[in-house]
């Protein structure tokens, strides 16, 4: 259920970051805290990222460190820190983290499923070489679509 409250959170009180295939995700909003969005600090080593996928719900990224580069629909750029990049819905898009890694501020749309993705991903997919079929059956649970 949601929380109606204005929602203050310090470097101290946030959750230990989930682990999700290369990735560390932090949780700083969740569906439990908003309905209208969900929010996560994301950062991972040069490389690593999701690729080709869509769902139901917008994103928008803001780059915080290093470079990442995104790839939406056809168009792939490498944004350094200070770069916004919104994705609609149904959008496909990618992005993996560039030279000496990347940190990013994801914020996504009504409906989104992504925390529940990436808490499930955390919990079900073993560290290790990605097993791209069970990534795949887990994220497909929450709506994602991957375009490979």
């Amino acid at each position: 259920m949601m929380n109606p409250k204005p929602l203050v959170l310090k470097p101290g009180d946030r959750s230990a970051a989930l682990h999700v295939v290369g990735t560390k995700v932090t949780v700083l909003v969740s569906e439990a805290d908003s309905a209208s969005q969900q929010i996560t600090l994301q950062s991972g080593d040069e490389g690593s990222g999701p690729p080709p996928h869509s769902h139901d719900w917008d994103e928008s990224f803001y780059v915080t460190k290093g470079q990442v580069q995104f790839t939406c629909s056809d168009r792939t750029t490498m944004c350094p820190a200070g770069t916004l990049v919104h994705v609609p819905a149904g959008t496909v898009h990618a992005f993996s983290y560039g030279p000496g890694g990347g940190e990013i501020l994801e914020v996504t749309g009504a409906s989104s499923r992504a925390v529940q993705m990436f808490s499930a991903l955390n919990r079900e997919v073993v560290p290790g070489p990605p097993d791209v079929p069970e990534i795949i059956r887990v994220a497909n649970k929450y709506g994602v679509r991957f375009d490979l």
